[in-house]
């Protein structure tokens, strides 16, 4: 959100899930795109059937890469090079739309200046590429009528990440490939509500609406937990997440939270943070209430309760409305829908929904009244903010690279069958039974020398602690880099992973680390 805001003057995707479906080419970057968002995947599978162009940009050889026309498998954290390449070409071969620069952007001229130094084959030192690859890929882009790009945690999670985005809106608009169908930039959130709760001011420098924080803006999760191990933060009150497992440096995570006073975690099932809690709140499942969902597209979607409420768990709302309450405040809401309309009042996006219209089927934001029917494209007149605003980035590499002690990358990420940290999935026997436990997936390369194969024991260990995993052989990972999931407690990735910040979002760097590998 922070390089697309101030790019564009939003940091939502610009576009809707339909528009896979009709462009001409599709570009994909660090997106695992058929098993972490599998319906989106579809999608992008049928464009490719009715005859569009797919280039995938990820170090990984995943499905969706296998069926693309180019696959760039970079070097880990070389993503800024590679985009600044990709522009290099564009320019160099005049695939650009000086119109849509002319008319709808600025700075155009520096950044075109500093790509100039990014040719494909000082390029293809840096990331382990071919030059001729770069440039195929380059004209698959540039050369479209429409073309879109699809991006996740694999250009987020960087030191550099703000940088990455910074780099793909370049690409975007020295193309004009934005406000219109099949085009677009659009970050694929990684839960189903994520995009709502942004929306509602579940950050530290906005309120809802993303109206900005006056004075001193909260901090982050990794500053929170930073805080809570010195001891000036002395309570938290988590709420649906479980750090113990998703954030960077886990050892560190729950040493803060053990060092808190006090710790109060709202979950559906009892999770590895919650059992570090003071008290636990049981909250319900989404099929036990009634609200809304934000998602990816920005589309707003009414759920309905299906179930009561099992046992004493209760809807997040009348937890969250009950303690304001004790606390001494004068919240009377009754229903989920009286809240639904207070959203609408504070954040003008919403200000056209309710419930009566949201029932006939989900509404894209911006709705800002009632004879307002959304907004599936933004930026159709041109960027949010007046004009696009050009970037000027340059490679600078990952904060961790491997060593003699640390030989290896490790990447992180998901597969199919399991979820985040496994909270639901893991509690889902048919899932569970499919995949059982973590497997580190390694090169053949890499296995022989080593000395281990398929199923195989092996200690996997980093900088901050070590874990063990059994061993998957697989020509999907590059021989110095190696893939873990973080849904497996027993072999907890994110007890390895680096949690050194990107400078303007502080999201971490959970893509690269380095690690070392011992047979067992």
């Amino acid at each position: 959100m922070a390089g697309l805001a101030t790019v564009l003057g939003s940091g939502a995707m610009t576009n809707s899930i339909k528009d896979a479906v009709g462009a001409d080419t599709i570009m994909i970057l660090g997106s695992n795109t058929t098993e972490a968002h599998p319906v989106i995947g579809a999608k992008i599978k049928r464009n490719l059937r009715e005859g569009g162009k797919l280039v995938v940009v990820d170090p990984r050889r995943t499905e969706i890469a296998e069926l693309a026309d180019v696959h760039l498998q970079i070097k880990p954290g070389t993503d800024v090079a590679v985009l600044n390449a990709l522009l290099h070409v564009i320019v160099e071969e005049d695939l650009l739309d000086k119109e849509y620069i002319d008319q709808h952007t600025e700075s155009f001229v520096a950044v075109k200046e500093n790509v100039q130094a990014y040719t494909p084959e000082y390029v293809a030192e840096i990331a382990g590429v071919n030059a001729d690859d770069i440039r195929a890929a380059a004209r698959l882009y540039g050369a479209a009528e429409t073309a879109a790009i699809f991006y996740t945690m694999g250009i987020t999670q960087h030191t550099n990440g703000t940088d990455n985005v910074r780099a793909i809106a370049n690409l975007a608009m020295a193309t004009g490939n934005l406000g219109k169908p099949g085009t677009g930039i659009n970050p694929l959130r990684g839960q189903n509500n994520v995009q709502g709760a942004c929306d509602m001011g579940a950050l530290p420098n906005v309120l809802p609406g993303y109206k900005p924080v006056q004075g001193n803006p909260g901090k982050t999760v990794g500053e929170m937990f930073t805080a809570a191990n010195a001891g000036s933060i002395k309570a938290m009150y988590i709420v649906g997440e479980n750090p113990a497992l998703s954030d960077p440096d886990a050892n560190h995570v729950k040493e803060s939270l053990q060092n808190l006073d006090f710790l109060v975690v709202q979950d559906i099932f009892l999770t590895e943070t919650a059992e570090l809690a003071d008290v636990v709140l049981p909250a319900v499942s989404f099929a036990e209430k009634n609200g809304t969902f934000t998602n990816t597209e920005r589309r707003v979607q009414l759920v309905r309760k299906a179930i009561s409420p099992v046992g004493g768990s209760r809807p997040d709302w009348q937890i969250v409305t009950e303690i304001a309450r004790r606390l001494g405040a004068d919240w009377q809401y009754q229903t989920a829908e009286q809240v639904f309309a207070e959203i609408g009042a504070v954040n003008s996006a919403y200000a056209g929904l309710n419930y009566e219209r949201l029932s006939a089927g989900g509404i894209s934001w911006p709705c800002l009244d009632s004879d307002h029917s959304g907004t599936p494209i933004l930026h159709a007149n041109g960027p949010a903010r007046g004009k696009g605003q050009f970037s000027v980035v340059a490679h600078v590499g990952s904060k961790e690279q491997p060593d003699a002690e640390y030989p290896f990358i490790l990447t992180t990420g998901r597969i199919l069958y399991h979820y985040h940290t496994g909270t639901m999935t893991r509690n889902t026997s048919a899932l569970s039974e499919h995949r059982p436990m973590e497997l580190v997936e390694i090169h053949p390369q890499t296995a022989a020398k080593l000395n281990v194969e398929d199923g195989e024991l092996v200690k996997i260990s980093s900088r901050r602690g070590s874990v063990e995993a059994a061993v998957k052989v697989s020509q999907r990972v590059s021989e110095n880099l190696v893939f873990m999931t973080f849904h497996f407690r027993e072999s907890a990735a994110n007890v390895l992973t680096n949690p050194a910040v990107d400078k303007t979002a502080k999201t971490p760097e959970l893509k690269v680390a380095a690690v070392r590998i011992e047979k067992l």
